[in-house]
């Protein structure tokens, strides 16, 4: 009789704690499906009282009161008189794009610019902070192709650059009306690249023969594995210059100032000579720019994001993580240094 309470008092705990896994596990399954099947979030921040509530801040801790009281008063006597004169400000929509090797940001920033050209005026302006060091041809063909929407449009563009954009990231600088940069951000490179290793002479040691069949001459040109043929690799190198052409033209179509033939040379610039070869038309800070307009245009953060799942969230951070660790072992072997 005790063997049998003991094992019905087994029975009931294992039964509990499989329907306690079945009950999370199907939890994370809905909450992931109901992710995947939600509309993200476009918001939208005014980055005037961001910048006020600093200012604000700031008085509060020098100012006495006397001095406060002073400020307050001027600061309603000019909107009571801005709202008389009926005066509206220019808007200025800001975006962000940080781009990896696929461009993913471009998911984001596909609707960012869908949104506001619903409501955006050829009297406003699009300000876009942009960091990239280039990545994938494609990728970054369908990124830049979301800017040309903007100037299709007639509504300025301005494209702030603080950091790096190279490669696929100046392919989308270019479309800018106005470039601004940082003095020491780099710029330029506009060259193709693409290299992979060859694992031919290691297989064919340990006598392991790897086949590669294929129906059209150039379906294949260089590959890992096979045996890698002069022909295939003149064919690989046309493929790449083809690839640099449409590039050079490309940047030379909406920067027609550049001396494209000496700026395409894959070499990079960092802002001072940015400025040199007409890469950039001003040294300055997003932070010093949007500052300025702040003065005399309402300014408007978009941020368009996308419910993930738990899933996708922890790979993601794990991703990221692993791309800062590789790109900074990789910065401290090849950037300059001051």
């Amino acid at each position: 009789m005790e063997f049998l309470f003991n094992y019905l008092e087994f029975l009931v705990k294992a039964v509990t704690v499989a329907v306690v896994i079945v009950v999370v596990f199907g939890g994370l399954s809905a909450i992931s499906r109901r992710n995947r099947q939600s509309v993200g979030q476009l918001r939208v921040r005014k980055l005037n009282d961001f910048f006020l509530k600093l200012n604000r801040q700031l008085q509060i801790a020098v100012l006495d009161k006397t001095q406060l009281k002073k400020f307050d008063k001027e600061r309603l006597k000019t909107q009571k008189l801005d709202k008389l004169n009926g005066s509206t400000k220019p808007r200025v929509f800001v975006l962000d794009f940080d781009g990896d090797i696929k461009a993913s940001a471009t998911d984001n920033l596909r609707n960012e610019i869908t949104a506001l050209l619903s409501m955006a005026t050829k009297n406003d302006e699009v300000l876009l902070r942009l960091e990239s060091g280039g990545g994938m041809v494609n990728s970054y063909g369908l990124a830049a192709s979301q800017l040309v929407r903007i100037r299709q449009s007639g509504i300025p563009l301005t494209v702030c650059i603080d950091k790096v954009a190279a490669s696929g990231g100046y392919m989308m600088a270019c479309i800018g009306n106005k470039i601004i940069s940082s003095p020491f951000a780099v710029l330029g490179s506009i060259g193709v690249v693409a290299q992979l290793p060859n694992l031919h002479r290691l297989l064919k040691k340990y006598d392991v023969d790897f086949e590669v069949l294929t129906s059209g001459e150039y379906k294949r040109t260089l590959t890992v594995f096979g045996e890698n043929t002069d022909k295939g690799r003149h064919k690989f190198q046309q493929d790449l210059e083809v690839t640099h052409e449409l590039f050079k033209n490309f940047v030379a179509s909406y920067r027609p100032i550049l001396d494209i033939n000496q700026v395409s040379t894959g070499e990079v610039w960092l802002g001072i000579n940015g400025l040199a070869n007409k890469l950039v038309d001003e040294l300055k800070t997003s932070d010093e720019y949007l500052v300025s307009r702040a003065k005399d245009a309402d300014l408007y953060h978009l941020q368009y994001a996308n419910k993930r799942s738990l899933r996708e969230r922890v790979g993601m951070t794990v991703g990221a993580s692993l791309d800062r660790f590789f790109l900074n072992w990789i910065s401290r072997l090849t950037q300059q240094r001051f």
